[in-house]
C-alpha cells in the first residue's frame, strides 16, 4: 500500500536497515538531522529522522518516480502506541499521529517492532 499523508491510511511496515534507504532522502536532510528508524512496505519508505517523519511513495511501474512527503513533529497535537497484545498469531504494533490540521494517520508495523522507542523519540520533539 502506497504511503500518503493525504489519507488516513493504516501501512504494513517493516524495520530496515537505515543505511538501505533511497539516496534520495539524504538530499533531503537538513544541517543536524539524522536519520533514526526506517520501515517500508513492499516499495515505498517511511524514515523517522531526528526532526521529522519522510514518506518515499514509489509510483509507477518502473518506480522511478517517487513523491517525498515531510511531517515535522512540531504539527503534532498527540499520539498513540498500541503494544501487540500476548500470544497473538500476527503481532503488530500500531502507531496514531494526530496533527494539528485535525488529520490522523495510523501506521501499522510488523515484525515485532519495539513501538515504545518511537514513542520516546517522538515524545522528546513534541513534548
Amino acid at each position: 500500500m502506497a504511503i500518503n499523508f493525504n489519507q488516513n491510511s493504516t501501512f504494513n511496515l517493516k524495520p530496515i536497515n537505515k543505511e538501505s534507504v533511497r539516496g534520495e532522502v539524504m538530499g533531503l536532510l537538513v544541517n543536524g538531522e539524522e536519520i533514526a528508524y526506517a520501515f517500508q512496505t513492499v516499495r515505498d519508505q517511511l524514515i523517522f529522522t531526528n526532526k521529522r517523519i519522510i514518506a518515499v511513495d514509489v509510483q509507477g511501474i518502473t518506480g522511478k518516480r517517487k513523491s517525498f512527503t515531510t511531517l515535522p513533529y512540531s504539527k503534532i497535537q498527540y499520539f498513540s502506541i498500541q503494544t501487540p497484545g500476548f500470544m497473538e498469531a500476527f503481532p503488530d504494533s500500531e502507531l496514531f499521529l494526530m496533527f494539528s490540521s485535525g488529520f490522523t494517520a495510523t501506521f501499522e508495523f510488523k515484525d515485532k517492532v519495539d513501538i515504545g522507542i518511537l514513542g520516546r523519540l517522538i515524545s522528546q520533539y513534541i513534548l
